[in-house]
């Protein structure tokens, strides 16, 4: 079965290459009945859009990724992936509603607070609950999947942990989820390019310094590490870089899909499996030739990679969403 399945998802994803090389984008066949909500924010509202999945059996709540990202997966200069409107559009396909969102202070959700950078992980969580409130009472459904990509994942153990919640999720779908300390990322990432050899050595004190509580002012850092390390997220990066991902995975109780591409050029295999060991009763799923965006690029070689983080019209693999659909219908009959 899983290979009749595989098969399927190769032969879906040679006709996406087909008529996006033709400028068509696929769209899904359910009729999408998509809305602007609201959430109460800090100091104004949040926003986002809810997804109506025709014959709706489960919802999922699209924590996004880091940095200035909307709700769709896109940057304020027009760049982007669109990532999650596909998961959203995907998704619906397979009666699953979604709740995709701007975050606090940016975009659309701007008003909600006045600076998006005094943010932790406990207060996007803030915001989390407060979105699944609004979704739970939208569509009825008695609870709500978190799916959260890149660093949303970690935005998605943070609200697991809280047990004020523990009744309205479903579970946990974390995707290109960062497995260690985003420390020894940053290293790792940094270390990766031959051209940052020289500064490796003031990143490593920059870095060490934050994961001790301690601010850098930025004369104090060579001007290639500034933009990485400005002042004005140093607050964030240091609460963000003294959580553990495993370990906040194996405090929950929740189902826990965690899915990896192997073309990841920002988050490993190595990740997806410490999470794994984290929470054993875990589903792992790898994906050979996606990357960071759950897209297939159209080659193997870098220049496709990063092209997946640029492409609005690559659709997202369908090998992931139908593993998602999957798991969630699999949670569905098991109840």
């Amino acid at each position: 079965m899983h290979g009749y399945r595989r098969l399927i998802c190769r032969l879906r994803l040679s006709l996406q290459r087909v008529f996006v090389s033709l400028g068509v984008v696929l769209v899904p066949t359910a009729s999408l009945q998509a809305e602007e909500v609201r959430a109460a924010g800090p100091t104004g509202v949040l926003k986002g859009t809810l997804v109506r999945a025709r014959d709706q059996k489960a919802g999922v709540l699209i924590l996004p990724g880091s940095g200035p990202v909307d709700r769709d997966g896109n940057f304020a200069n027009g760049t982007g992936s669109n990532t999650y409107r596909f998961l959203a559009e995907a998704l619906a396909s397979d009666g699953i509603s979604s709740l995709r969102i701007d975050k606090r202070g940016m975009f659309a959700s701007a008003g909600a607070t006045a600076n998006p950078n005094d943010v932790t992980l406990a207060k996007y969580a803030d915001d989390a609950a407060a979105w699944i409130s609004v979704m739970k009472r939208e569509t009825g459904l008695p609870c709500v999947w978190l799916l959260g990509h890149s660093e949303g994942g970690l935005v998605a153990l943070a609200a697991a942990g809280r047990q004020d919640l523990k009744i309205d999720l479903c579970g946990l779908l974390l995707a290109a989820v960062p497995g260690r300390p985003v420390g020894r990322l940053l290293r790792e990432q940094l270390a990766r390019n031959p051209s940052n050899a020289a500064l490796l050595p003031e990143a490593e004190r920059v870095i060490e310094k934050l994961e001790n509580g301690l601010r850098v002012p930025a004369g104090d850092m060579p001007v290639e590490l500034a933009g990485l390390f400005a002042p004005d997220l140093q607050g964030y990066l240091i609460d963000l870089l003294s959580h553990d991902p495993a370990a906040l995975l194996e405090t929950t109780s929740h189902p826990v899909l965690i899915l990896q591409g192997t073309q990841d050029l920002q988050v490993t295999e190595e990740d997806a499996r410490r999470l794994a060991l984290a929470r054993p009763d875990a589903e792992l799923r790898l994906f050979t030739d996606v990357t960071h965006m759950l897209k297939t690029p159209y080659s193997s070689d870098l220049q496709a990679n990063l092209a997946t983080y640029t492409d609005k019209n690559l659709p997202v693999s369908q090998e992931v969403v139908s593993v998602l659909s999957d798991f969630i219908a699999g949670h569905l009959a098991g109840r």
